[in-house]
């Protein structure tokens, strides 16, 4: 048989093997519909979760930042002595909740939270998984944002102050504004890293995209093509959401000048 004749078999017969699995892991009893569903789960805990780290993150941020500003040289007495010991006491929870979250992994703390914090309720999955994915990222864009804000010079919060600004409006206008369009390409890639960390929320039978792919693994008994769906999916997104931030990054960036 020519070469030409037996490459045509041979290619003949590997379309025919991959059109066949193509159509049992996907259009089968419309198994992509695992993938459709688990994306959207995937990007409902992802949304609500970056939410919760932004506020979570903001907030810590601002009182470890504040705290490391701070001047305590001075005598204090009655309610300033008292506002001190609460600011410490802010700044050493804070302090705690940041080394027991960046020191442990995320997938045991979606099992604390939802085998043992939320045992005794009957929490929705996507909530526990959004509550412990929310709660992880908050500590990571807490020490990202506070980086953000010591990177602007302390004659900027002088400046603020000069014009009658109170510390809280001076953080909100002048300190924070900088500070954001300094922390935005960590801060993006904190979200990145949060959309594909989400992967694990399977420890908890939550129906996210990987656990669709491995649920058309487990009944197709076929691996390659619905893995490598979920892989190329995840792709698309994170590639979406880069080209997002980094149009915003420029906007920002122009309205400089």
């Amino acid at each position: 048989m020519p070469m030409t004749e037996s490459f045509k078999v041979w290619f003949m017969e590997w379309y025919a093997s991959i059109a066949q699995k193509f159509y049992g892991c996907f259009i089968e009893d419309e198994r992509w519909r695992f993938l459709w569903d688990g994306l959207l789960v995937t990007l409902e805990v992802a949304f609500f979760a970056v939410i919760i780290g932004v506020v979570l993150g903001f907030l810590v941020a601002i009182v470890r930042a504040s705290y490391d500003t701070s001047d305590f040289s001075g005598k204090a007495t009655g309610w300033r002595r008292l506002g001190r010991g609460v600011f410490r006491v802010a700044n050493w929870f804070c302090k705690l909740y940041l080394t027991v979250i960046r020191g442990t992994p995320v997938v045991v703390q979606l099992l604390i939270i939802y085998f043992v914090i939320f045992a005794s309720f009957d929490v929705d999955k996507v909530l526990a998984a959004v509550i412990a994915f929310g709660v992880n990222s908050g500590a990571y864009v807490a020490e990202i944002v506070r980086s953000g804000i010591m990177s602007i010079d302390k004659g900027q919060m002088e400046a603020g102050r000069s014009l009658g600004f109170n510390y809280i409006q001076t953080m909100w206008y002048i300190i924070v504004p900088q500070a954001f369009k300094n922390i935005l390409p960590a801060l993006g890639n904190e979200f990145i890293v949060l959309l594909k960390e989400t992967s694990v929320s399977g420890y908890i039978a939550l129906g996210d995209l990987t656990k669709g792919g491995d649920i058309i693994r487990g009944r197709t008994f076929e691996a390659l093509m619905p893995l490598f769906a979920v892989a190329l999916i995840y792709l698309a997104v994170v590639m979406v959401l880069s080209a997002g931030v980094n149009k915003l990054e420029r906007r920002l960036r122009s309205s400089d000048h």
